[in-house]
């Protein structure tokens, strides 16, 4: 689906599935970001100063949960994100090709 670029949007939510959008401008605590998910505008106020490009959490993301961008994972959360809040390098991590973070199931299939 094709997204276009609204005015006042400040912030870009890239599918419908995604728990984070991505900041179009430098933005500061306290200030409203406002972008488009699942055809409504949605606004929410930011808890930290975030640089344009970062993200920044749309949803309550639990420890451990999956984080969406793109509609894709692209981290898992290190401890519990409110909405608001910058995601970054300080509260998520990678998970892809780590083989620590396989699941046992597919260890053990790893080992036959």
């Amino acid at each position: 689906m094709e997204k276009a670029f609204q005015s006042g949007i400040t912030c870009i939510v890239m599918d419908d599935k995604d728990n984070v959008a991505t900041l179009l401008k430098d933005i500061k605590k306290g200030e409203t970001l406002t972008y488009i998910q699942k055809d409504n505008e949605q606004q929410i106020e930011l808890k930290n100063d975030v640089d344009f490009g970062h993200k920044v959490a749309i949803l309550p993301i639990q420890k451990g949960q999956e984080v969406l961008k793109y509609g894709e994972v692209i981290g898992a959360a290190t401890m519990q994100i409110q909405v608001g809040e910058h995601v970054h390098i300080h509260n998520i991590e990678g998970i892809r090709g780590r083989g620590d973070k396989k699941s046992k199931e597919a260890q053990k299939h790893a080992n036959v």
